[in-house]
């Protein structure tokens, strides 16, 4: 059996809708990034940056177990750049399948 491929559109809406059911990861990535920036990097790569979340978040917090799949992880430099337009280079992006450019 196949499995259907999903547009932009859809990708991004499952994760607005998984980044608003686990505001801690953004409060995460918030915070490693400027952390990087503060210690003189103008380029760090997104997924670092997620990667240190999964560490932290295994190793340091108690409670249940949640996973932050591959696929949001682009979405997350998405919104830092939308969010910090100023630190928008910190992360290197390429379009997506059916995303629109500008």
């Amino acid at each position: 059996m196949t499995q259907k491929k999903l547009s932009f559109a859809q990708r991004r809406a499952e994760f607005d809708q998984w980044h608003a059911a686990n505001p801690m990861v953004w409060k995460y990535f918030e915070k490693f990034s400027f952390d990087a920036i503060r210690s003189g990097r103008n380029r760090i790569s997104h997924w670092l940056i997620i990667n240190r979340i999964r560490w932290e978040v295994f190793l340091v917090t108690t409670g249940s177990d949640y996973k932050i799949s591959n696929g949001l992880i682009a979405f997350y430099a998405r919104l830092w750049r939308e969010t910090y337009p100023k630190h928008q280079d910190l992360f290197r992006i390429k379009r997506m399948n059916g995303e629109p450019w500008v």
